[in-house]
């Protein structure tokens, strides 16, 4: 699944002023262009290093014209942010109300889906997690939705065989524990960043299953039917 920001909130479908250089080499929409510049600058340069005129410029913007798109970095950078775990939960809540395959199979699929989105697209923007900005107030709806993704998790956890088998606490500290595996991956592509998503994805969708204590064989079983399911979803 590539890694794409949504489009949200109230500028959506405003019509800014014109480029300063002409349309974007790459084809995006102006919108688009800034989300895919400011992903880059981030990621490279560090957000507090980023101005908005850098932004502007790399999207071949006038900066003026940028914020008939997004009011400030602080929105570019929640869009993006709430772009990398909107797509799993909304495939998360799919899985979850699909009694078959196995809660198994749909665990596996959902780590596998949300490790490529995390890896799949050109910049780490996983990475940005950790930025201490992100502490702040304006991005507690990416707080809301990631912690949503979290418990989705959990959900499915609790109903695969060796989940059920688990107590209260202990079915927490084993669903912490794999949605940290998930994310994990953030840390591995900025250590290894040639390593393409989809080795990355299935192995680490194979891990999470170990880790929440299923036999070998219904690894095995999982990432069959696991893939197979994400194909009939078209992720």
């Amino acid at each position: 699944m590539p890694t794409t920001a949504r489009a949200s909130g109230p500028n959506r479908g405003r019509v800014g002023r014109p480029r300063a250089q002409g349309p974007a080499a790459d084809g995006l929409a102006p919108r688009d262009g800034v989300l895919a510049a400011a992903a880059e600058l981030f990621t490279r340069h560090g957000y507090a290093a980023t101005t908005t005129r850098a932004i502007a410029e790399r999207a071949g913007l006038r900066q003026a014209s940028m914020y008939h798109y997004f009011a400030g970095k602080e929105d570019i950078l929640a869009e993006l942010l709430e772009g990398t775990v909107q797509p799993s939960l909304d495939l998360a809540r799919v899985l979850a109300a699909r009694a078959e395959p196995s809660a198994e199979a749909r665990l596996w699929a959902l780590c596998r889906a949300d490790v490529a989105l995390l890896c799949g697209g050109p910049h780490n923007l996983g990475a940005l997690y950790l930025l201490p900005e992100v502490g702040a107030e304006r991005f507690a709806a990416f707080h809301r939705v990631r912690a949503a993704l979290k418990a989705a998790y959990r959900e499915l956890l609790a109903a695969t065989a060796a989940g059920a088998a688990l107590a209260g606490p202990e079915l927490e500290l084993r669903g912490d524990l794999l949605f940290g595996l998930i994310e994990g991956v953030i840390l591995i592509r900025r250590g290894t960043p040639a390593e393409p998503a989809e080795v990355l994805a299935p192995a680490a969708a194979d891990a999470a299953l170990r880790l929440s204590g299923a036999p070998e064989p219904a690894v095995a079983d999982a990432a069959v039917q696991g893939a197979r399911l994400l194909g009939t979803l078209h992720v």
